[in-house]
């Protein structure tokens, strides 16, 4: 059997305990970092159910998009933002509509404000000039931002859209 004096067992109380409180245990570390347990222990997001719906028009270098973007429910979304993306670069010195921003050459980023489950669709209107004058030109539109809702049907609120220079307006 070993034995300690009291003299040695003391400071090594006083290591153990102030290691003892700054350390975290294996256990609880690894059940705070794993993602399925932190998954769990998340609060559930809102569900909501964006949908984007409009028409693309091309004719020489002009580019207009009319967006109409709704909420089906059954959460309120407190604002979303819409990407669109084109196959072809955009005129550099243009002034984008306001909400909007520049997200690269060919992509344009929009905030579409708070969207009420059920509510009215917000409108969103774009004259875009391209860099050249293209014989088509492909959008592509999606959300990357819902409010920190879930969108379990985001199928309504991505689509691609080629629309051939005719000045028709071509329906997505």
């Amino acid at each position: 059997m070993l034995m300690l004096s009291r003299r040695l067992l003391t400071p090594l109380s006083v290591a153990a305990a102030v290691a003892a409180a700054t350390t975290v245990p294996a256990a609880t570390a690894a059940a705070d970092t794993d993602p399925v347990s932190f998954a769990a222990s998340a609060p559930a997001a809102p569900e909501a159910d964006i949908s984007r719906h409009g028409h693309v028009s091309l004719w020489n270098d002009r580019l207009e998009i009319r967006l109409r973007t709704a909420n089906r429910g059954p959460a309120d979304v407190t604002a979303s933002t819409v990407r669109l993306r084109f196959s072809e670069p955009l005129a550099v010195r243009q002034q984008l509509p306001q909400g909007c921003l520049w997200g690269g050459r060919a992509a344009v980023l929009c905030e579409t404000g708070p969207l009420p489950a059920g509510g009215p669709d917000r409108g969103t209107a774009l004259d875009l000039r391209l860099a050249g004058r293209p014989a088509e030109v492909v959008v592509r539109v999606d959300t990357v931002w819902s409010g920190g809702a879930r969108d379990a049907d985001s199928g309504n609120d991505v689509h691609t859209v080629l629309a051939p220079s005719t000045g028709d307006a071509y329906a997505f």
